[in-house]
């Protein structure tokens, strides 16, 4: 079994009306219908409001929606199921999401810059994390979570094994002595790989001020990484390098048990 990320952001809320309604009448019935077979699991979580001052670490505004695989959906890594349907998409779809104008719905190639646009990120991890750093067995008997899902890519010219070297073996020790933090884990992206990515991690804070303690109000002495890297923690450039998103624990919808008809309230 494996699991896949799908992080989105939205160019304007302005949109959010739009495509709340088409994920929730239209896309997530369409996923069902030619991908059920495959689908363990199937939830999307809505972002919560970023704490103050994260814009500068590639903060995603709208949604962050998770599948289960029983196998890959996807053949020869295509993305394409083969279905007898095309799914639908809204109207200026690609400018919503920052996708290529004219381009399919779904790519590969990454585009991602600093003023936007800012595409969505897909991949997939195994199930389980790959490293488990800090936090294991916590319960909720713990306390509030703030989930801070971030996935990363290293720099151009900077190979996996040479990013991982820095990230597992410094970086991610320094990162567990942030004060506060209660959760740290990572998965190492596998086959079939969509795009850049190498990393997803999470890391998880009782709330937003815990958050700005741990990462900007006193954090723990970092060490640069040896190709130098961007100025600021966590040393990968901002929706260039790696992209984040602010969550709570529990899902926003799950679609595989509780998907009914398309409701407007009267």
């Amino acid at each position: 079994m494996m699991r896949s990320y799908l992080i989105l952001n939205i160019k304007s809320m302005n949109y959010l009306p739009l495509m709340e309604r088409w994920l929730l009448q239209t896309h997530a019935a369409e996923t069902l219908s030619q991908n059920e077979m495959w689908l363990y699991r199937y939830v999307s979580y809505r972002a919560v409001p970023a704490p103050d001052g994260a814009e500068p670490y590639g903060c995603y505004n709208w949604r962050m929606t998770e599948h289960w695989w029983r196998e890959p959906p996807w053949v020869k890594g295509q993305m394409d199921h083969g279905s007898a349907l095309v799914e639908q998409w809204p109207k200026d779809y690609n400018e919503i999401l920052g996708l290529p104008k004219g381009g399919p719905a779904r790519t590969a190639k990454w585009e991602g810059t600093p003023k936007g646009p800012h595409p969505p990120v897909f991949c997939f991890v195994p199930a389980r994390p790959t490293e488990d750093f800090q936090g294991k067995g916590l319960t909720l008997a713990d306390g509030t979570i703030l989930r801070w899902i971030v996935a990363l890519k290293y720099p151009e010219g900077v190979s996996a094994e040479e990013g991982d070297d820095w990230y597992l073996n410094v970086h991610a020790k320094e990162v567990c002595q942030q004060p506060g933090l209660k959760r740290f884990f990572s998965h190492k992206v596998c086959d079939p790989k969509i795009g850049p990515w190498v990393r997803i991690s999470e890391q998880w804070y009782e709330n937003a001020d815990a958050w700005r303690k741990a990462i900007i109000e006193a954090p723990p002495k970092y060490s640069r990484p040896p190709w130098g890297g961007h100025d600021q923690y966590p040393f990968l450039e901002p929706y260039v390098d790696f992209v984040s998103q602010f969550l709570l624990e529990a899902p926003t919808n799950d679609f595989k048990r509780n998907l009914g008809p398309y409701l407007v309230t009267s």
